[in-house]
C-alpha cells in the first residue's frame, strides 16, 4: 500500500520591483507550518497575553527575511535595474533563541535574465551585529581588551573583540554595544563615549561592514571606546571569567598591548576595527 509524500508548504508574495512575476516561498521538509508562516489570528501563540502582544515570529514574518527582501530591492540591490529576477525562495532551516527567531537559512533562486542562469544564492541570515574596540590607557601604554570565546563552527577558541547581535528591530547599535561589553568583560561604558568607526565609511556602503557576504547577511557596526585606567585594573581584567554562563557563554577576558593586537588575533572584527581606527586617526576624523 503506497502513501503519497506530504506536500511542501508554499506561500506566494509579490514584490513591487517585479509585479509581473510572483515569488514562491517554499518550506523544505522538516520546517513546520508554525516556523514557516503566520498562523491565523485564532491560532497564534501569545506567550504573555496579560503583559504584551508578543507572538512567536515565523520565517516569512521575521525581520531577517523582510530585511533581505528589502535589501535586494533598494537602488543598489540585485533587482534594482531589472537585469535579475527572484523566482523562488526555499526556507531550509529555522533556529529559535528561546521565544524569538535567531537564525534563518534559505536558498534564493536569483536569475540573470541575460544568460538565464542562476546566481549562487544560499543565505545564512543572522542580521546586524556590533563589536567594540576598547583601548585603555594605563601609565602611558595603550591596551586592547579581547574576549576568548568557544567557537564551535571553527572548532577553536578565538580571541576577539567584545561583540553581539541586535536583539530587536529598533537599530540601537550603540546601546547594544554597551550591553555586550558589560556582559562579556564586566566593563561599564557610557554610550555617549562610543565612536562609530563604521560611520566614517562612504555613505554608499551603508555605514556597515560585511564579514562574509558570500554566504551570510551579517552587517556589522564597529565602535571605538578610549579610556584611562590603573595598572591594577588591567591586572584585574586579565583572565577574568565572564559571560552569561546559563546561555553557554564561556568567556575569558584578555588584555594585550595595542601595538601587538594586529598579530595577537585572527578575528576579522578586530583587524577591521584596527584599520578603521588607524585611518580615521590619520585623517583627523576622531573627536
Amino acid at each position: 500500500m503506497s502513501t503519497n509524500p506530504p506536500s511542501q508548504l508554499t506561500h506566494i508574495i509579490n514584490l513591487p520591483s517585479q509585479l509581473d512575476q510572483p515569488v514562491s516561498i517554499v518550506a523544505a521538509f522538516g520546517v513546520s507550518d508554525t516556523q514557516f508562516r503566520q498562523l491565523p489570528p485564532l491560532l497564534r501563540i501569545y506567550p504573555s497575553p496579560g503583559i504584551c502582544s508578543e507572538v512567536f515570529v515565523n520565517a516569512i514574518e521575521s525581520s531577517l527575511f523582510k530585511q533581505w527582501l528589502k535589501n535586494i530591492q533598494t537602488e543598489t540591490g540585485l533587482l534594482a535595474n531589472g537585469a535579475m529576477s527572484l523566482r523562488q525562495v526555499l526556507i531550509q532551516g529555522v533556529d529559535m533563541f528561546g521565544k524569538r527567531l535567531g537564525f534563518l537559512k534559505f536558498k534564493a533562486d536569483i536569475i540573470d535574465k541575460e544568460t538565464g542562469q542562476k546566481v549562487p544564492g544560499i543565505i545564512f541570515a543572522r542580521g546586524p551585529a556590533v563589536a567594540v574596540l576598547i583601548l585603555l590607557d594605563s601609565e602611558g601604554e595603550i591596551y586592547a581588551v579581547l574576549t576568548e570565546q568557544v567557537r564551535v563552527p571553527v572548532g577553536r577558541l578565538i580571541l576577539e573583540l567584545p561583540a553581539g547581535m541586535l536583539d530587536d528591530d529598533q537599530g540601537d547599535f550603540a546601546g547594544t554595544a554597551v550591553r555586550e561589553v558589560e556582559e562579556e568583560t564586566g566593563i561599564h561604558l557610557n554610550v555617549h563615549d562610543m565612536v562609530d568607526l563604521t560611520a566614517f565609511l562612504d555613505s554608499s556602503t551603508g555605514g556597515r561592514v560585511f564579514p562574509s557576504p558570500g554566504g551570510c547577511d551579517e552587517e556589522m557596526s564597529l565602535f571605538l571606546y578610549r579610556g584611562n585606567v590603573s595598572k591594577e585594573k588591567i591586572q584585574q581584567l586579565q583572565g577574568k571569567e565572564t559571560g552569561l554562563r546559563d546561555n553557554g557563554e564561556l568567556i575569558k577576558v584578555h588584555v594585550v598591548p595595542y601595538n601587538k593586537l594586529w598579530r595577537a588575533t585572527a578575528d576579522a572584527k578586530a583587524l577591521t576595527a584596527i584599520a578603521l581606527y588607524e585611518m580615521a586617526k590619520r585623517d583627523g576624523l576622531l573627536p
